[in-house]
């Protein structure tokens, strides 16, 4: 599974990509975790507000911060 956390660095990016980390480690499953943070890549996602969560490829959330319990349903 590849999990990319889309956004420019601010700290709400940091906190999604730790509780994606959390989630991905309470469901016991591996991933790959890229950070991207070029906004040509973000925009080819259509993500027009991050921190957004994308996990293969496909866009789960964007603009807020789900808690860990809502990014385990996402990743499931």
């Amino acid at each position: 599974m590849k999990i990319e956390i889309l956004g420019m660095g601010c700290k709400k990016c940091s906190d999604l990509m730790d509780g994606a980390k959390k989630a991905v480690a309470q469901l016991g499953m591996e991933a790959e975790f890229v950070k991207v943070d070029d906004i040509k890549k973000i925009m080819a996602y259509g993500v027009m507000t991050t921190p957004a969560l994308v996990v293969d490829g496909v866009v789960k959330v964007s603009g807020k911060i789900p808690n860990v319990e809502e990014i385990k349903t996402l990743l499931k």
